[in-house]
């Protein structure tokens, strides 16, 4: 499996020597790449009825402007959204940031998209938050042709583009899309069209079942299950490092091709807590 960590958003604050080093300290204790959240908007919880666990008082680094920021200053490490949140934003525009990344990391980005919770970010983007499953779909057929010829035209149920491409294009072509969810209209997206998942629940049955389905889903579209990544994570909140261990074997066993490791929400109170905290993850699971 390859490791990776989970960009602690909402704790690091916003001080750009610190991202720096912390992006840094991550590359080198050998980790392979590095997983950030996204939100737009936090929304008031207290005028919001909300699904998820974020609110206005978390932040939220905007994903492609911090990997623009890390693609300088680190050298191997791989930058993943894990999810950006697709259907709420001009899908042109998607492809031609991620490609900007890419070309500026040279070739390290990794997309995951979702569909996100967050009605209220959608509102104020000005986009439709109940057809966006659907319309994800076309948008990465459009964003994979941004991606791989200089001029596309393309008249679909929502997009339309007439002799027009992107300039320059990423490294990537194109550049991997996974998937996070695991309800089953996702799951067959991704059998359908991702080259990887994050699933959302723990290395247990469930997850078997769970993956399960989906290698029999990609079988179903024609492809190679095996050819499909999967990434979960390992939260350090409350655990033991023989816990750490026995989560990510887990994981192992199940099929995953990545895992990152989260020390967000742990009681930590500097960021070299946060840094020691890798240190000896990376220790304890390695070689597992």
């Amino acid at each position: 499996m390859r490791l990776g960590v989970v960009f602690p958003q909402t704790e690091i604050g916003g001080d750009p020597a610190a991202i720096r080093d912390y992006a840094q300290a991550v590359e080198s204790l050998g980790y392979d790449h590095l997983l950030a959240y996204d939100h737009v908007l936090g929304a008031n919880g207290g005028t919001h009825k909300l699904n998820g666990p974020y609110t206005h008082t978390d932040m939220f680094h905007e994903a492609f402007v911090l990997y623009g920021y890390l693609a300088a200053v680190t050298q191997k490490l791989e930058l993943v959204t894990g999810i950006m949140i697709l259907p709420q934003r001009q899908t042109a525009l998607v492809a031609k940031q991620a490609a900007e990344v890419d070309v500026l990391s040279g070739g390290r980005l990794r997309l995951g998209i979702g569909n996100g919770w967050n009605h209220v970010e959608y509102e104020a983007l000005g986009m439709n938050f109940h057809d966006r499953g659907r319309r994800s779909e076309e948008q990465i057929e459009v964003m994979r042709s941004l991606w791989t010829q200089d001029l596309v035209t393309f008249h679909g149920k929502w997009h339309k583009i007439t002799d027009a491409g992107l300039n320059p294009l990423p490294v990537q072509k194109p550049i991997p899309i996974w998937f996070g969810g695991h309800a089953d209209a996702v799951l067959r997206r991704v059998a359908r069209l991702g080259d990887g998942s994050f699933p959302l629940f723990a290395p247990d049955d469930q997850a078997r079942a769970q993956i399960e389905r989906l290698h029999a889903y990609a079988r179903d579209a024609g492809r190679e299950p095996g050819s499909i990544g999967i990434e979960s994570w390992v939260n350090v909140r409350g655990k033991s490092p023989d816990s750490w261990a026995d989560e990510a074997l887990r994981w192992r066993d199940l099929g995953a091709t990545h895992i990152s490791v989260n020390t967000m929400d742990a009681g930590m109170p500097s960021l070299g807590d946060h840094i020691d905290t890798l240190k000896r993850f990376k220790e304890v699971v390695t070689g597992i």
